[in-house]
């Protein structure tokens, strides 16, 4: 460790150092690096219960949320005095969060009116496909010139409609100006800063701009979106830059401490990558997985099923960058669902060692789209299938395939990024928790035909929200000059099989998706003519046809009594 020991303290002298809060779909962290030389000084980490209400809902408890965070707070700060690093060198902390995810909370009691309801999650499928219906030419695409993105279940919008419509509370606290909106980001600073206290309502650029209520031309939230979804523009927190001092911490260990950076998750990643230059990209391997592009100061817009989205505006100055983004639904959540919902794996690094004692698929193709299907397709009607089994498919063979997904998906995305921009990438720079699997990096590298290159520490999402902290104005304690960032070692995983069997494999992978399409839809299916038909729903066909059979057959007995 750098430093030198400062007289009878025995305290190591580090110079400032900051924190970030990374607060993900399935933990909770909260990191502490050097601001001088960006390494990571100690850490903790919380796991985050999901619940599944009903089929397709995802679930998760605001109060759980927040309090994972302090204990995660606590610990660390238990950890570093053990280290002999003083706390008090914590000079700023950031956050970083999952996006999407929406919360309504009582501003007056603090209390959350609901669960939080989780980016992945598909109970406002109907809402989409009837606010998709009534567009001009059905066109999902029809809010994309403002907001960047497609109508989808996966934005904040739909969900914040749904607790107004369906939850009793947030409606009685919408009409009654107790209600508050945010995102997890908003909600953690709001908490964090004092909460029903006095706490600070905000949220950054990256976060406002996945809720499809932000206009990413304006940078503001916008009144006619607003009015589309029948939002009220009271209930939605302000909009600040990336770095800036949003408020202090007012409780625990870091009391008086300035919460100045807040990125998305994916922002975040894209910073911690050092991803500045408009060309650079990340892939990030989550719970979902998500490539994005630094496309510079303009906003681009996709013709091939990306989403346009803010990358990070640091500094209330500072001109904001955009990127394009590639995102899939549903990536380290795979493994989760083999472990808890087919147990035939105990942890993510059994996952591994199964699909390498077979090193193949066998022809086994696993289309994971628990949650339909995002990037490129955006097909919310889209479920999982499994394609390609015979008699000789094992549970080995299905590991490797869940794998071999994550890489095809991230092939998809990356196809589009390229064709896109029409610079093809060279390499691929990769992070998150599943890239600690090499097995999946050395798949990824065959099956993208490019280099794969991963940095040797892989907490980047912290490490940019820390950045961000780091450089706020009045702060400064974390130079992002370029010449100042400090040197990052990697390692690179070069493809190692012909392009000729991974296109085949890439094919076949094709095939599987088309499987996997319009398979649940909330509209009752034409009988041909464009008409419903009644016997087009099977149970009630069964229903009637058995009913008429019974009238049938009791007047033919009746007859012969």
């Amino acid at each position: 460790m750098i430093g030198t020991m400062a007289g009878s303290s025995h305290r190591v002298m580090l110079g400032p150092l900051v924190a970030a809060i990374d607060q993900g779909t399935s933990s909770t962290r909260f990191l502490v690096f050097n601001s001088k030389t960006a390494e990571l000084l100690s850490h903790h980490q919380v796991e985050i219960k999901q619940s599944f209400p009903k089929e397709g809902w995802v679930e998760e408890d605001p109060k759980e949320i927040l309090q994972s965070v302090y204990e995660c707070m606590e610990r660390t700060c238990e950890k570093l005095t053990q280290l002999n690093i003083d706390i008090s060198n914590i000079k700023a902390i950031g956050v970083t969060n999952q996006r999407e995810t929406t919360v309504v909370w009582d501003k007056e009691t603090g209390e959350p009116l609901y669960n939080a309801i989780v980016w992945l999650d598909l109970r406002t499928q109907s809402t989409v496909e009837s606010l998709i219906s009534k567009t001009p030419g059905r066109n999902k695409n029809h809010l994309k010139h403002k907001t960047g993105l497609p109508i989808s279940t996966y934005f904040s919008a739909v969900k914040l409609r749904w607790l107004m419509d369906n939850v009793d509370e947030v409606h009685k606290a919408v009409l009654s100006h107790r209600a508050m909106f945010g995102t997890v980001d908003s909600w953690l600073i709001w908490c964090l800063t004092g909460g029903k206290l006095g706490g600070v309502h905000c949220t950054d650029v990256t976060n406002a701009s996945r809720t499809m209520l932000f206009n990413i031309h304006t940078m503001d939230w916008d009144p006619e979106l607003c009015k589309y979804f029948g939002i009220p523009m009271e209930i939605l927190p302000r909009v600040r830059s990336s770095s800036e001092i949003y408020g202090l911490m007012k409780s625990g260990a870091l009391s008086g401490i300035p919460i100045s950076g807040c990125l998305g998750d994916q922002s975040a990643a894209l910073v911690g990558q050092m991803c500045f230059q408009d060309g650079q990209a990340k892939n990030t391997y989550g719970t979902g997985c998500f490539l994005l592009r630094n496309t510079g100061p303009k906003p681009v817009m996709s013709d091939h099923g990306l989403l346009t989205t803010v990358a990070y505006k640091l500094g209330r100055d500072k001109p904001a960058c955009y990127a394009l983004e590639g995102s899939v639904a549903i990536a380290g959540a795979v493994v989760r669902w083999l472990q808890d919902n087919l147990g035939i794996i105990g942890s993510s690094e059994e996952l591994e060692k199964l699909a390498a004692s077979v090193g193949t698929s066998y022809g086994c193709y696993f289309v994971p789209a628990f949650s339909g299907l995002y990037a490129p397709y955006w097909e919310p009607s889209a479920r999982g299938v499994i394609c390609g089994l015979t008699q000789f498919t094992n549970k080995s063979h299905l590991a490797f395939a869940a794998l071999e997904a994550v890489c095809f998906q991230t092939r998809e995305i990356l196809d589009a990024m390229n064709q896109d921009s029409g610079i093809p990438l060279t390499q691929l720079q990769v992070d998150g928790g599943m890239t600690s699997n090499r097995l999946l990096m050395q798949l990824q590298a065959d099956i993208l035909c490019i280099p794969v290159v991963k940095p040797s520490m892989p907490e980047t999402t912290a490490l940019g929200a820390a950045m961000a902290a780091g450089a706020a104005e009045g702060l400064s304690v974390w130079s992002l000059n370029p010449d100042d960032l400090s040197e990052v070692t990697s390692e690179k995983f070069d493809p190692q099989i012909n392009p000729e069997e991974s296109e085949f494999r890439y094919a076949r992978w094709k095939k599987a998706v088309q499987k996997s399409m319009n398979w649940e839809t909330t509209e009752l299916p034409s009988n041909g003519n464009g008409e419903n038909s009644i016997f087009s729903s099977v149970p009630l066909g069964f229903y009637i046809m058995g009913s008429m059979l019974m009238l049938i057959g009791a007047n033919y007995i009746a007859g012969h009594n």
